[in-house]
């Protein structure tokens, strides 16, 4: 039963993930009384089973691999890994974070309340906790209740053998062999983890490519180096069902014709992408409408169909990206405080932290094409770095898309080192509106894998040093 006497607030907040913990805390800034809600650990995913424990890890297994394989160096060891010692310094770091957040959220004035909200009207949410109902009235809502990893027939995260990838980046021991439903960005980043771990990876993939968003010259690049990695690639086929025998499973995926396969391991990760969280909400009970996939439509001040109710992140749909859903809540809080914000950014950035790395900004060349632009690409490999050779990892590039007639950058595609790095440079650009010649002309500290940026831009010109000009 819902408690008669409602608490009040300005803005409440569902969801203290990314979006809704930086949402709150602009909105506090700008002295509004806000009531932020969660039902779990602050930080949301990212920050708990996402971004944050995902890159721990790579950066540990990135670690022991470069140290056994570093023979050409000069360099042998082969190093013993306690995956109990790592989850254990992994789960440090986020607690370090969450609690950082947790502070900040209090030190700026927002009220923190524990449990799941639902909407029981336009202007008022019940919050379900652990003891009690409360219910708050509000004048503005933020709905920021983030994603959750999708669950396919046959594979119930329930089932032990079964993964999710919160599940993989929790676990303590090293698994002999795995099986891998899904060759996007989280499939292919934990199969390089466990690969790295010594895990016999074996990825199954509907489609005909791995990362099919990024372009065969990505893709070709990171398959490789998976593949040496002693990853099995397996495409067109999807996984049907999993049986336990007497040494661990076996895992079933069948063609679109039928034809099936079987695949041994210890466990199964099932990474097929993510499902927004909306089916907690009673959205219908405020009048907010969601598309057939679940997301909530919003404008580009981040307004649902109620105009004084917001949704942000990942609920909010492409792109599921934690620095977009921080940004859609800066938008969304100024919004509510009576500022012109506006979603109105040129590019968001997007990085896979496969081995090599990944990251992408603006527009591709056909999307170039189709917005009227007569695009020009620049390109510099890696394996004409200075900096690059001396790290060992020279796979890869670094390519600018610039409009040919004012030079204005209009997008870029980096895969090699440090990429997520290194895609601020060309997002920044993107931003600025700045031209090959403004990123050409700028002078950057050598030997660096900066330098690369520089160069696919002198190349785009036709007056690159250190590589064959277009």
């Amino acid at each position: 039963m819902v408690d008669g006497d409602a608490t009040e607030t300005e803005l409440v907040v569902i969801g203290a993930g990314p979006g809704g913990y930086v949402a709150a805390i602009r909105a506090a800034q700008r002295d509004i009384d806000v009531t932020l809600v969660e039902k779990g650990d602050f930080g949301g995913t990212c920050l708990n089973t996402g971004c944050i424990p995902s890159k721990a890890y790579i950066t540990a297994t990135d670690i022991a691999h470069e140290a056994s394989n570093a023979e050409l160096m000069g360099i042998s060891a082969n190093p013993e890994v306690d995956l109990s010692a790592m989850n254990e310094w992994k789960n440090g770091v986020v607690d370090q974070l969450t609690g950082g957040v947790e502070k900040l959220c209090k030190a700026n004035g927002a009220t923190l309340v524990e449990g799941t909200a639902r909407f029981v009207d336009d202007h008022t949410v019940a919050v379900d906790g652990s003891d009690d109902i409360e219910t708050i009235a509000f004048d503005n809502a933020i709905v920021a209740t983030g994603s959750r990893p999708i669950e396919i027939p046959g594979f119930a995260y329930s089932d032990e053998p079964v993964w999710s990838s919160t599940d993989a980046l929790a676990a303590t021991e090293i698994p002999d062999r795995l099986v891998v439903v899904g060759g996007g960005y989280i499939g292919m980043e934990l199969s390089t983890v466990f690969a790295k771990l010594g895990t016999q990876v074996t990825v199954v993939e509907m489609l005909d490519d791995i990362l099919p968003t990024y372009g065969s010259d990505v893709t070709k690049i990171i398959r490789s180096k998976a593949e040496e990695l002693g990853i099995e690639f397996n495409f067109g086929e999807g996984a049907s069902e999993w049986t336990e025998t007497d040494d661990g499973i076996v895992v079933t995926s069948e063609t679109e014709d039928g034809e099936e396969s079987t695949y041994e391991a210890d466990n199964v990760l099932v990474a097929v992408g993510r499902a927004p969280v909306t089916d907690t909400l009673d959205l219908g009970e405020a009048g907010i409408e969601t598309t057939d996939r679940g997301t909530i439509p919003t404008d580009d001040r981040m307004r649902t169909n109620v105009d004084h109710i917001h949704a942000i992140g990942d609920v909010a749909g492409d792109p599921m990206l934690a620095h977009a859903a921080s940004k859609e809540g800066i938008v969304a809080a100024e919004v509510i405080a009576g500022e012109p914000a506006a979603m109105d950014v040129q590019a968001v950035p997007a990085a896979v932290f496969t081995d090599p790395e990944i990251a992408t900004a603006g527009m591709t060349v056909e999307e170039a094409e189709e917005a009227g632009f007569e695009p020009v690409v620049g390109e510099m490999p890696f394996r004409s770095s200075g900096r690059a050779l001396t790290t060992g990892h020279t796979d890869g590039f670094v390519k600018i898309v610039a409009d040919e007639d004012s030079g204005f950058v209009l997008g870029g595609k980096i895969v090699g080192p440090e990429a997520s790095e290194l895609i601020a440079e060309v997002t920044l650009a993107i931003e600025l509106g700045a031209t090959l010649e403004d990123v050409a002309s700028t002078v950057h500290t050598h030997p660096t894998l900066a330098e690369a940026v520089m160069e696919a831009a002198e190349n785009a010109e036709g007056q690159a040093i250190h590589t064959l000009n277009r």
